[in-house]
């Protein structure tokens, strides 16, 4: 006897997508194998046995089957939609390594996971309604994870990698990229989702830097985001001038005080950002 395939389990349980929870199923084996090569690839990964994985929203199974082929040591499994919870427990008899976890992966305990098991990859297609907010509270917390394997809308993707300068880019730039490196795997078509989302999506692999920021200092870096960005086409001399002393550290790290929010990088952010502390 073998595992259904994931579109078999829809069949079985006549299970169709909610918009209320952002679903939109990934029914093909090839897709979601290609996930997990190709992230396994770019952390050069050769095994998973020894690997900790926490999958948000797996709904009926298709992520997660691609990563328990690969016999990791343990996947956690977050779904808050009832009706999922039977096609996973039927995944779990053929793979002991996962386990259930029937509730919200917004009120989930990450801090207290970390804890009892240490770190934690991160893999799942995000909800798109609760994506941005998801990667947030994980990048403030980067430290916890090995690796965040994460499929958005491609424009949010787009966002996440947009290089200064750009209209695209953003304070969700910012903090992602000084937090991590940001890898792009490849972008899926609408039709590879049932229903069809009317977007491309992309799967990006964030890899934590080798150097943390300090908590202290990314703090600084939301609150100096924050500003500018919240007056994006302001120069950085009026949507920081709240910022005590901040011609004077502008001046110092040789920063143009007429340049706007764009078009500083993540590390001038930072090097700014040190300075506040």
């Amino acid at each position: 006897m073998t595992v259904l395939s994931t579109k078999e389990f829809v069949e079985k349980y006549g299970l169709m997508a909610k918009k209320a929870l952002g679903q939109n199923f990934l029914l093909d084996s090839n897709i979601t194998d290609k996930i997990i090569r190709l992230s396994m690839q770019a952390q050069g990964l050769i095994s998973l046995e020894n690997e900790r994985f926490i999958e948000v929203g797996p709904g009926p199974g298709g992520l997660t089957q691609a990563v328990l082929k690969q016999h990791p040591a343990k996947l956690t499994a977050i779904e808050m939609d009832e009706r999922c919870l039977a096609i996973l427990e039927e995944i779990k008899a053929f793979y002991p390594a996962l386990e259930i976890c029937a509730g919200d992966a917004l009120k989930f305990d990450w801090q207290q996971k970390i804890c009892d098991e240490g770190k934690q990859h991160i893999i799942s297609n995000l909800p798109y309604n609760i994506s941005v907010v998801l990667l947030t509270g994980w990048l403030k917390n980067i430290k916890n994870f090995e690796s965040l394997t994460l499929m958005f809308q491609k424009e949010v993707a787009d966002r996440i990698l947009a290089q200064a300068g750009t209209k695209e880019y953003g304070r969700l730039s910012v903090m992602a990229q000084l937090q991590c490196e940001v890898v792009r795997l490849f972008d899926l078509a609408p039709t590879c989702f049932v229903p069809a989302p009317k977007i491309w999506s992309s799967v990006l692999l964030f890899k934590p830097q080798r150097e943390v920021v300090p908590e202290d200092v990314l703090l600084k870096v939301e609150m100096l985001t924050g500003l500018a960005f919240g007056q994006r086409r302001k120069m950085v001399r009026q949507s920081l001038k709240s910022v005590h002393g901040i011609l004077e550290h502008l001046a110092v790290l040789g920063i143009e005080p007429t340049l706007r929010a764009e078009d500083l990088t993540p590390l001038a952010y930072l090097d700014i950002a040190k300075r506040l502390i």
